[in-house]
């Protein structure tokens, strides 16, 4: 295991051996999921049973107020069991830990739903519309929310609601027309008039279920009104979103230790002994353990970073550089295990294709390569302007 070096703490060596105890649990529901496009139920219950979703809730509200390098590393791990797996949990994990680190609701609001998180509570952001592409890209939603007596009335559709089957709440992004500007409303699957249309049909990520969020007319009460925003807030800094570069991270680890495997046990008649031995396979070994060390030393210096308020200040890209980075170098890692493996990484039965598959998704994930590196190019020119 190529992450021991980043295991420092005592509370994450115990958090490190509950999660390798679901390994092959994790394991053992990814061949099924991904075959007919199911959400793995059972190891989302056994994460929410060992209270893994609680974490990113600080001390005072229940949880353990984990830092961004912890969830790294736990989101890594789970991820090398069940990419499908690893990603869905993840956007719960950085929701709560946006949420309670910045202290987006009202205090009354975050205390309540603190509660709901240490009960069970699953939730997840419903941002993305067909019309709109990326929210990060700062497009108004079609979804729209109006005044109904002292309620509100929301009515659109919402793409990519990863995790749907499981969710028992949705932030959901609504334009406001007598506000001009966008709402942020948390609402509960049984509302009235809310409903999951089965439409994830794609060859990446398939058990995370990422299905539309349909609303029809949903009345949302004034204290579920929870955000308001006038401005795109695609430039904030998230650094929870590191759990998206954490999960390609985890499943090229997968791929890696897969390959390695095959290369120490496959012995053609053609060769005296393993394939390990022939230099070309050694060869591709090491460009991927490399690769490896570089993604994982750059994702953990600047989650590193970022908990340290210190230096926190002083981040500017590192967080969509270490997105871009991290995800491009795991393409390239499982590419490079399919070769080692050969044709037989394409037989359905094997998971390198599978690894292979998902990713792909990592590149569709906010936020996207051109825009990291536009941005990285801006602020070299905006402090040449100022030097």
């Amino acid at each position: 295991m190529l992450k021991r070096l980043f295991i420092k703490t005592d509370f994450q060596k115990e958090w490190m051996e509950k999660l390798l105890q679901q390994e092959k649990a994790f394991q053992n529901h990814s061949k099924e999921t991904d075959e007919k496009a199911t959400f793995p139920k059972e190891n989302v219950q056994a994460l929410i049973r060992m209270g893994y979703t609680k974490l990113p809730l600080p001390k005072e509200y229940g949880g353990n107020g984990i830092s961004i390098t912890d969830m790294v590393l736990f989101q890594e791990t789970i991820s090398s069991f069940d990419g499908a797996t690893g990603l869905a949990i993840g956007w719960h994990q950085s929701v709560i830990g946006e949420l309670y680190e910045k202290r987006l609701w009202k205090e009354e609001q975050l205390s309540t739903f603190a509660k709901e998180v240490c009960n069970g509570a699953l939730v997840n952001r419903a941002a993305s519309e067909a019309q709109t592409g990326s929210p990060t890209r700062g497009g108004r939603p079609g979804t729209h929310a109006v005044k109904k007596n002292s309620n509100w009335a929301i009515t659109g559709r919402k793409i990519f609601t990863t995790m749907s089957p499981v969710l028992t709440h949705f932030l959901v992004t609504a334009w406001m027309e007598e506000k001009e500007g966008i709402g942020i409303f948390l609402i509960e699957k049984e509302a009235a008039g809310l409903s999951i249309e089965e439409t994830w049909d794609v060859m990446s990520m398939r058990g995370t279920e990422s299905h539309d969020l349909v609303l029809q007319n949903v009345e949302v009460s004034e204290e579920n009104f929870v955000e308001f925003y006038q401005a795109p807030r695609g430039n904030n800094v998230n650094a929870w979103l590191l759990h998206i570069p954490a999960c390609y991270l985890g499943i090229a680890q997968a791929a890696r230790d897969y390959a390695v495997k095959f290369a120490s046990e496959y012995s053609p008649n053609s060769i005296n002994g393993p394939i390990s031995q022939l230099p070309n396979v050694q060869s591709l070994i090491g460009k991927i353990d490399l690769e490896l060390m570089k993604a994982r030393h750059f994702l953990y210096s600047v989650a590193a970073a970022y908990d340290d308020e210190a230096s926190r200040t002083f981040l500017t890209n590192e967080l969509g550089a270490a997105k871009h980075i991290v995800t491009n170098s795991s393409i390239k890692i499982v590419d490079q295990a399919m070769r080692i493996v050969g044709a037989k990484s394409l037989q359905l039965s094997n998971p390198l294709q599978r690894y292979y598959r998902d990713v792909r998704a990592g590149l569709h994930n906010p936020p996207m390569d051109d825009m990291t590196i536009t941005k990285i190019a801006q602020t070299a020119l905006k402090n040449l302007e100022h030097k």
